[in-house]
């Protein structure tokens, strides 16, 4: 069920709560979710720009609206707002999908792409893929990937 939060967006990623993600007021610790969306936010941005080379440059305020328990199901959504020249801009939603509540939304999230020097570097892209088409085939770490 798409909602106006949350028009065009998919959610891939989804996460079970396990005792080790609650606080001490057992619920979902905020320090947990953050960093799953960071991760989630970097992949995403490596597919969309075609680099490995991906850092944070900006999380927006970070609305929490509702939280989750032991045992609860959530899922992440991501959608690239906007195509910078070096960055990608994008949301963040995060759903309980067991009380279906929206447990919190980032309006914006940047990632720039940066070069071997570690400066930031132009990607040459403007749009959403949904292929693996810019998926890189070369890891400076590791070497030539191949891909079926």
């Amino acid at each position: 069920m798409s909602t106006p939060d949350t028009d065009g967006m998919n959610f891939h990623t989804r996460k079970w709560i396990r005792p080790e993600d609650l606080n001490a007021n057992g619920t979902l610790f905020g320090g947990s979710l953050l960093k799953w969306i960071d991760e989630e936010a970097a992949i995403y941005a490596i597919i969309q720009l075609g680099n490995y080379r991906v850092v944070t440059k900006l999380i927006s305020e970070i609305n929490f609206q509702a939280s989750a328990v032991q045992g609860d199901l959530v899922e992440m959504g991501l959608i690239a707002t906007h195509f910078g020249r070096t960055s990608l801009t994008m949301r963040a939603v995060v759903r309980n999908m067991i009380t279906r509540k929206t447990i919190l939304t980032i309006e914006k999230i940047v990632f720039v792409s940066i070069g071997d020097d570690g400066v930031p570097s132009p990607h040459g892209y403007d749009s959403i893929t949904y292929k693996r088409d810019r998926m890189p085939t070369q890891h400076s770490a590791t070497g030539t990937i191949r891909l079926p």
